[in-house]
C-alpha cells in the first residue's frame, strides 16, 4: 500500500522526488529559533524531534514528508506522516494503514529490509522498532527505524501514523547511538516532550515505583525502580553522539542539545522527587529566591564526583538519590527542580573554566548572566557560597556558554 513516490523516499531520502525550497519549509515546520540549536516542531501535526546538530533540509512537501542529510556523518533522516487524503468537506479518508505493524512490515518488504521488526507500547500509544539493513543508492545501507502513532486525530479518533528512519551507509560501521539518539527524540505530541523518548522507554522499562529516601533529607519520593539505569544510559549515550562534535563547528549546539535531551529524560523522572522537596523546604511558604536558596544549599552539600573514562555526569536520578556529581550534575538538577516549581531556569557551561553553574529567572542583588536577552542570577553549586556569588576567576562572560532547557 505504499505509493511508488513513498519508495522513492525511501530509496533515495526524497532528493529526486520533491525539491522543496528550505525557507517555506522553516515557516511550515520549524521554529525560528532553530539557529539557536531549536528541537523541530510541525505544528500540523504535533510532534516534535530534536535530532543531532548538521542535518540539512534537502528534500520534503513542507506537510507531510520531509528528509535530512548530514554531511558529516553521511547519515540520512526521513519523516513520513500517514493519515489518510484530505477530502473537499474537510474529513479525511482513511489512514492506509491500519496499523503501525502494517505500516513498519510493508516498509520492510518495500526495502527488503532484512532488520527484525519489535512492537512495544509507548504512553498508550503503539509503536515498532525497526532494524534496517537494505541496498539503497549508493550501496549497502543501515540504521533504524521508528513507527509510532501520533495524536487522536480526525474522524472516528483515527490516530496519524508517524514513520521516521535514520540511516547511512553500512561502511560506516555501527554508530547505532547516533541513529537512536535521533529516534528518541522525537515527542508524539507536546505532552511527550518532558518525559523519557520512546527508544529508551522500549530499552528500559520503568518497572514499578518505589519510595525513595532523597539525599541527606528526612524526604522520601516515589520513583520507578529502573530510572536511575535508564537514566545514565542515555548520558552515556549522548556523551557518544556528543564526542563526534568534539573538532565540529557546530560543537556548542551539539553541547546545548546534550544538556537539553537529558533535561527532557530527567524532568518526568524527578517530578515526584521535586515535588517532595518543594513541600519539605516551603513551610512555612517562601519566596521564589529562598525557595531556590535551599535547593543550592542541598545540591552543595553533594559529594564532588568525576569519571573521567567515562560520561563524566552523574544522571540526575541518582545525583539527587545519592548526593553525588560533578558541577554540571548539580546544575542542571537545580535548574530541573526550579522548572518544576515554575522558577524559570537554566545552565551556562565552560570548556575554558571546566566548569558549569546554574541560572535562575529571578528578582535581588548578585552576578547575572545575559542569556536570550534576559539577565539571569548565577548559581555557584560547588561550593557553599549563597545563590549569586561567581568566583572572581571564572567572572569573564565570553567564556561561558548559556543553555536554555525547553
Amino acid at each position: 500500500m505504499v505509493e511508488n513516490d513513498t519508495i522513492m523516499v525511501f530509496r533515495n531520502s526524497l532528493t529526486r522526488i520533491i525539491h522543496y525550497s528550505t525557507t517555506r519549509f522553516f515557516l511550515l515546520l520549524c521554529s525560528p529559533a532553530l539557529l539557536a540549536a531549536a528541537p523541530l516542531a510541525s505544528p500540523a501535526w504535533g510532534f516534535q524531534i530534536d535530532p543531532p546538530e548538521g542535518y540539512q533540509l534537502v528534500a520534503g512537501n513542507g506537510k507531510d514528508r520531509f528528509s535530512f542529510q548530514c554531511q558529516e556523518e553521511e547519515t540520512q533522516l526521513d519523516l513520513v506522516v500517514y493519515a489518510g487524503t484530505l477530502q473537499p468537506d474537510g474529513s479525511r479518508s482513511k489512514n492506509p494503514y491500519p496499523s503501525v505493524e502494517a505500516l513498519a512490515g510493508d516498509v520492510q518488504q518495500r526495502l527488503s529490509s532484512q532488520g527484525e521488526l519489535r512492537s512495544f507500547t509507548y504512553r498508550n500509544k503503539r509503536a515498532v522498532l525497526m532494524g534496517l539493513r537494505f541496498l539503497g543508492t549508493g550501496g549497502p545501507s543501515q540504521g533504524w527505524g521508528l513507527c509510532i502513532e501520533l495524536e487522536s486525530s480526525g474522524q472516528g479518533g483515527e490516530k496519524p501514523l508517524l514513520l521516521a528512519l535514520s540511516y547511512g551507509p553500512e561502511r560506516l560501521g555501527t554508530i547505532e547511538a547516533l541513529h537512536f539518539s535521533v529516534l528518541d527524540s522525537i515527542a508524539t505530541g507536546p505532552q511527550d516532550r518532558l518525559v523519557p523518548g520512546p527508544i529508551t522507554e522500549y530499552q528500559y522499562p520503568r518497572g514499578n515505583q518505589q519510595q525513595v529516601a532523597l539525599a541527606g533529607l528526612p524526604v522520601k519520593a516515589l520513583i520507578y525502580e529502573h530510572d536511575a539505569a535508564a537514566a545514565q544510559a542515555l548520558v552515556d549515550r549522548e556523551f557518544q553522539v556528543l564526542r563526534r562534535y568534539i573538532n565540529s563547528p557546530q560543537w556548542k549546539k551539539a553541547w546545548i542539545r546534550f544538556y537539553r535531551t537529558i533535561y527532557r529524560d530527567s524532568f518526568d523522572r524527578l517530578c515526584h522527587a521535586a515535588f517532595m522537596l518543594e513541600r519539605f523546604w516551603n513551610i512555612p511558604a517562601l519566596e521564589n529566591r529562598n525557595l531556590a536558596e535551599k535547593a543550592l544549599g542541598w545540591v552543595q552539600s553533594f559529594t564532588y564526583e568525576r569519571d573521567f573514562l567515562g560520561s563524566d555526569f552523574v544522571n540526575l536520578v541518582s545525583a539527587a538519590v545519592e548526593g553525588r556529581g560533578d558541577c554540571d550534575s548539580r546544575a542542571l538538577l537545580w535548574a530541573l527542580l526550579l522548572e518544576q516549581a515554575n522558577i524559570p531556569a537554566a545552565i551556562m557551561v565552560s570548556p575554558h573554566y571546566r566548569h558549569a553553574m546554574g541560572l535562575a529567572d529571578l528578582p535581588g542583588t548578585g552576578a547575572r548572566f545575559t542569556l536570550n536577552n534576559k539577565p539571569w542570577l548565577v548559581a555557584e553549586t560547588t561550593s557553599s557560597v549563597t545563590l549569586g556569588r561567581i568566583s572572581a576567576s571564572m567572572n569573564e562572560t565570553q567564556y561561558w556558554l548559556g543553555i536554555s532547557l525547553e
